[in-house]
């Protein structure tokens, strides 16, 4: 990917400006290489408090979870070397959701009991998939916590209408968790659009991997590309474990599909699918998905490129649920670059976003916090208030109601197999801002 995984630098005089600002100045950042304090710092000693961290950090997840891992991390570095927080020293609780190289909703559930258990744990950046989300939202909210996500997209984590009030059961009217990405109700009409206005598909093949998020993008961009004039000629689920698509690839062969539409991520199937649409000769078709394939160039681990190859990867398109034109993106890009010498990746920006969240909040309520419980209450409070707002990598944002962000855009992309030395990368292509009405 080029210009999607760089965000505004908004340096550490920005994540402790006022959740109100209306500006930012920024400057060049120093890198920095752990969540504590850098030496010399003046960040205040032996008092710190703690941020949680859950996203899936190894294996075939790899790809999507360091990157924005790193995001999260140079935001407190950053914050940590301006002095601190409130007062406090910031330093990261990080957690792998991942078991066997993919994303595991009961791994995350565990490590978000273990998180709510520590009472220095003010709020929580992750997870990145939405049916881990859907197993944490229940303990944090009933312990109420602050939860911010930089990419879940399923709209039944928050949207009343979509379920989101069983999940949220225990306090279904107090909100803990918040995310910086919009919905697959919009992510998923988006890819509709893209295919048959952009590229002017007019019969899908639709697959999902027959999870929370996955399916549900799916399901949403079939029915748009139907309303839209298309034909689905076949919606099929196949598990995260399917390891031969082949023969749902050739019963489809003959109803002509001129566009294959994957919902999941790579490490559920998506990488694997696009390399076995070549094998059976159906590689020239047009192949698209959400957020979770476009997750690096070729050649890192784990991602779409890598795993389907190149140059099977070829005639690929995916959508992002967030903004690409980023306030100083370059800015962001080099500090990244200068910490941890790689290019940032698909949701890097919108991880740091989430921890700019959670550090605004702090400062803005720090001072009149009594206790650890209270300090909690008020980070979490403060920051689920659709009255405050927040600068950040993305933005200045807010969160309704239900806690989902007040910006409603998604980035569009497309596999480039020339591009990163000739690996294969993601380059943007456009975005389209879709309003508050989806």
């Amino acid at each position: 990917m080029q210009t999607r995984r760089i965000g505004a630098l908004a340096v550490a005089a920005v994540v402790v400006t006022g959740a109100c600002s209306s500006a930012a100045t920024t400057a060049p950042a120093a890198p920095a290489a752990s969540a504590a304090a850098p030496a010399g710092s003046s960040a205040a000693s032996g008092k710190t408090i703690t941020i949680g961290v859950d996203l899936p950090l190894s294996g075939g997840e790899f790809a999507n979870g360091d990157p924005t891992k790193k995001g999260i991390q140079l935001a407190v570095d950053q914050a940590n070397k301006a002095g601190g927080v409130g007062g406090y020293t910031i330093v990261l609780s990080i957690k792998d959701d991942a078991v066997n190289g993919v994303h595991n909703p009961q791994q995350g559930a565990t490590n978000v009991q273990t998180l709510v258990a520590d009472p220095s744990v003010i709020g929580i950046v992750g997870p990145f998939n939405s049916n881990v989300g859907a197993a944490e939202i229940p303990i944090t909210n009933q312990a109420g916590l602050l939860q911010c996500s930089p990419a879940n997209t399923n709209p039944g984590l928050t949207k009343p209408a979509y379920g989101a009030l069983d999940i949220r059961k225990a306090f279904p009217n107090r909100i803990n968790y918040i995310r910086v990405a919009t919905t697959d109700d919009i992510q998923g009409l988006a890819g509709a659009e893209y295919a048959y206005t952009d590229l002017g598909k007019r019969r899908a093949y639709v697959v999902d991997d027959t999870e929370t998020y996955g399916k549900g993008l799916a399901d949403v961009f079939a029915t748009q590309f139907a309303k839209l004039g298309g034909t689905v000629v076949k919606h099929d689920g196949a598990p995260a474990t399917t390891t031969d698509y082949t023969p749902l690839l050739t019963a489809v062969q003959s109803q002509n599909p001129d566009v294959v539409y994957f919902g999941g991520v790579t490490a559920t199937g998506g990488g694997l699918l696009r390399k076995q649409m070549a094998q059976v000769g159906m590689g020239s078709l047009a192949f698209g998905g959400g957020d979770g394939i476009v997750d690096g160039p070729g050649g890192v681990q784990g991602s779409f490129i890598t795993v389907a190859g190149n140059p099977a990867a070829a005639n690929s398109f995916g959508t992002i649920a967030a903004t690409h034109d980023i306030p100083n993106a370059s800015a962001f890009s080099d500090a990244y670059k200068a910490a941890y010498g790689a290019e940032p990746g698909a949701y890097s920006a919108s991880a740091y976003a989430c921890t700019q969240v959670i550090l605004q909040a702090l400062k803005n309520v720090a001072a009149t916090a009594t206790s650890p419980a209270a300090l909690r209450e008020a980070v979490r409070a403060y920051a689920t208030n659709p009255a405050n707002k927040f600068t950040t990598q993305l933005g200045t944002i807010s969160f309704d109601s239900n806690g989902d962000t007040s910006q409603h855009i998604i980035s569009f992309y497309k596999t480039d197999m020339t591009a990163a030395g000739g690996k294969g990368d993601w380059v943007f292509v456009r975005q389209q801002d879709f309003g508050t009405s989806q």
